[in-house]
């Protein structure tokens, strides 16, 4: 008999908002320095892991380097950002621009969605439109006719009720901030209904969840003497989900 799951399996992942940009252009890399210009007023945080890429077939002699790093810098009204090998770490430096783009553009993204730790609860439902497509002109017999249907558009709609701690690097509070940041690109959610963990790390291949990149929408909060103090966070799939209820 299958085993019934419970809300202890579950957990919520995040990616936060503007952590993701994509249409970095050869100038946006220092000939000499550290400098990358990624663009003003995004969501970019000191120690965030993000990841940089490369078009295929750019040449990278001496440039920084594609792979994985972390947010030494970001100065949000400049659109400047350093990075580093290791959080708190020296900046990557170049001698050289990258170049060989072409059309393409380089990127650099949040690397992952990183558990919320003070997650209540979250809920994600998804529908379908209906259209009518029934005709005039039916047999008439002794029962009505009933109208005839098919599917349209896929939508969904979610939320997740977080609390409030006094930890400002928490992602819980980065969450709730970023209901209002302007540019919401790299927003993810990563929603485990079967969170397996082996030797601290999550095993994605016995887990189960749905990765839903979104639109936060709203942040309500509620304070009272009885409770701890909680936010009720919503969003909106921007794209797709995309499902993994396969444990294989």
């Amino acid at each position: 008999m299958a085993t019934v799951l419970s809300g202890t399996s579950g957990a919520l992942y995040y990616s936060p908002a503007g952590t993701s940009v994509t249409t970095l252009a050869a100038t946006a890399f220092p000939a000499t320095g550290s400098n990358i210009t990624v663009g003003s007023y995004l969501g970019f945080k000191v120690n965030d892991p993000v990841t940089l890429a490369y078009p295929v077939g750019a040449t990278t002699t001496n440039a920084i380097a594609a792979g994985n790093y972390y947010v030494k810098t970001y100065v949000a009204a400049t659109g400047i950002m350093t990075i580093s090998s290791t959080a708190g770490g020296a900046a990557a430096t170049a001698t050289a621009q990258p170049s060989g783009f072409g059309a393409n553009f380089a990127s650099i993204t949040y690397t992952a969605p990183a558990a919320v730790g003070s997650i209540r609860e979250w809920s994600f439902e998804i529908t379908r439109s209906e259209i009518d497509v029934t005709t005039i002109g039916q047999d008439i017999t002794q029962y009505a006719p009933f109208r005839t249907y098919i599917t349209g558009f896929a939508d969904g709609s979610g939320s997740a009720t977080v609390y409030t701690t006094d930890d400002d690097t928490n992602l819980s509070s980065r969450m709730i901030e970023d209901v209002l940041q302007r540019y919401q690109a790299g927003a993810t959610v990563k929603l485990y209904i079967d969170r397996i963990v082996s030797s601290g790390t999550v095993n994605e291949t016995l887990s189960r969840s749905i990765t839903v990149p979104v639109i936060l929408t709203s942040a309500s909060l509620t304070v009272n003497p009885d409770d701890g103090q909680s936010v009720e966070i919503a969003f909106r799939p921007t794209e797709a989900p995309t499902f993994d209820f396969a444990k294989s």
